[in-house]
């Protein structure tokens, strides 16, 4: 059963363009859950929160300049990208914030996973992962407030309080029953990341559903946004890297973790606190960070077996 589970869980990019697809055709199916989306968002963390261990925390104690470098370098350049890259192509406000809020959001938790077939440092991208989400309950109304501002009204505290609740809250939840029931959850234990993949693909399609219409006039524009700004950060998180004289196991895993945000939080933050439109940016690159972090997994993977 794990074994099904986890191939479930590989798939993630193959459910996620199914339910844009059902969003796009079958919108008025998937509208009716948008009262339930914050939900969606607590489940998915939560079954994120099953499979971590405290000892996954345990590089943060070693190292931790190394990981304070890795999560500066994310939250330097990804929300900057996203403003240079929201008034380069002149997009109307609600696009550019929805840019922006992709940058401002911590690091995808699928980056571990493809760390891991990048050959790269597992345990690296761990911790930076989760450094960057317990810290985004400040950072990330912070960061959108910055560069965003000046597009749109920024709701700050309700932008904190949003993540403790959807993303902080679940996290620590699942976490912490992972470690009172320990082996005895072993049969299941792939079970949770299947159901994460579940909701962050109805996250998407529900986004696609609400902007069934308007998707049709800008999604160029849109696709030319998300594929500079995962680009620029797959580029500059990998040259960061060589700057802070890491190896290449450890330049590949930055490179990931800069290029690949949590972009199903920016989703939900996007519908909750901005607009429909917004969200759509987020929506474009959950899907595609994926498709790319995954074909530059397989390369890196085959440069290290030769």
């Amino acid at each position: 059963m794990n074994r099904f589970f986890e191939r479930f869980t590989q798939l993630l990019v193959l459910w996620v363009l199914l339910l844009v697809g059902w969003g796009y055709f079958w919108p008025r199916t998937l509208v009716v859950l948008k009262p339930q989306i914050e939900w969606f968002f607590a489940f998915t963390m939560f079954g994120i929160g099953m499979v971590l261990s405290l000892e996954d925390f345990q590089p943060i104690f070693k190292k931790p300049q190394l990981v304070f470098l890795g999560t500066l370098t994310q939250f330097s350049i990804m929300p900057a990208l996203g403003c240079i890259i929201a008034k380069l192509l002149r997009l109307p406000a609600d696009l550019a914030v929805g840019v922006i809020l992709v940058g401002a959001v911590p690091g995808a938790m699928a980056s571990n996973v493809i760390s891991y077939l990048a050959r790269a440092d597992v345990a690296y991208s761990v911790a930076l992962t989760s450094v960057s989400t317990f810290l985004s309950p400040l950072l990330t109304p912070l960061f959108t407030y910055i560069f965003a501002h000046t597009f749109i009204e920024i709701k700050f505290w309700q932008m904190v309080f949003s993540i403790v609740k959807m993303v902080i809250l679940p996290l620590l939840l699942g976490i912490g029953i992972k470690h009172i029931f320990k082996t005895r959850l072993n049969r299941i234990i792939s079970l949770f990341p299947a159901i994460s993949v579940v909701f962050i693909a109805f996250i998407c399609g529900l986004v696609v559903a609400l902007n069934r219409n308007y998707l049709k006039n800008i999604t160029p524009l849109i696709f030319l946004a998300v594929f500079l700004h995962n680009f620029w950060g797959l580029v500059l998180g990998y040259g960061a890297g060589k700057l802070y004289g890491f190896g290449q196991k450890r330049c590949r895993t930055l490179s990931i973790e800069v290029g690949m945000q949590n972009a199903g939080l920016g989703a939900v933050l996007a519908l909750k606190h901005f607009s429909a439109q917004s969200a759509i940016a987020n929506a474009f690159f959950a899907i595609w960070c994926i498709i790319t972090a995954s074909v530059l997994a397989e390369i890196w993977a085959r440069k290290s077996a030769s």
